[in-house]
């Protein structure tokens, strides 16, 4: 093999390694929820990085993996009960911060799920940015992190929604 093969095959290989890409706004460690055949529902969750001077804002996301994809969060009703609702204006990005979409916060929700999301798939979305405009990524289906998407055995630290306890405002 040419030490030109080898240069490319190697890029080629570190590829599904580096983030994805628009303009100023990076996207890392996104995962998907697996769901079942019953199931007509799921969620994606990363990381987006601003590394831009200005703000910009996830304004929208698209996947043929589902009917309907919308930008959700939880919100606490007047009992305290948990509920989850479309934030239609987005998510905003910092300029040179990032915004953590996470379980039990703000997310990616699919909505009437055209196949089941098993351990191992991967889930095309594409990203709508206000400034950056469109990204797609591809976003494993992940089952092994737990409700903060940490590794399922990776060491519990601080407080905080685990395996088990209840959703609670603030978490």
């Amino acid at each position: 093999m040419s030490p030109r093969t080898l240069l490319l095959a190697t890029a080629l290989a570190l590829t599904p390694a580096l983030p994805a890409l628009a303009g100023d706004i990076e996207v890392q460690d996104p995962y998907a929820r697996a769901s079942t055949m019953m199931s007509k529902s799921g969620a994606a969750f990363m990381v987006l990085v601003n590394t831009g001077a200005e703000e910009d804002r996830l304004v929208s996301a698209a996947s043929d993996v589902a009917e309907r994809v919308e930008l959700h969060t939880h919100e606490a009703d007047a009992n305290g009960v948990m509920r989850m609702v479309e934030v239609e204006e987005g998510f905003a990005i910092p300029a040179g911060g990032s915004h953590a979409l996470k379980r039990g916060a703000d997310h990616v929700m699919f909505l009437g799920l055209t196949r089941p999301l098993a351990q191992g798939d991967s889930v095309t979305v594409t990203l709508t940015f206000e400034k950056a405009g469109e990204m797609v990524v591809e976003i494993p289906v992940d089952m092994t992190r737990d409700a903060m998407g940490r590794p399922v055995d990776a060491p519990v630290q601080g407080g905080g929604m685990g395996p088990g306890e209840p959703m609670r405002p603030g978490n």
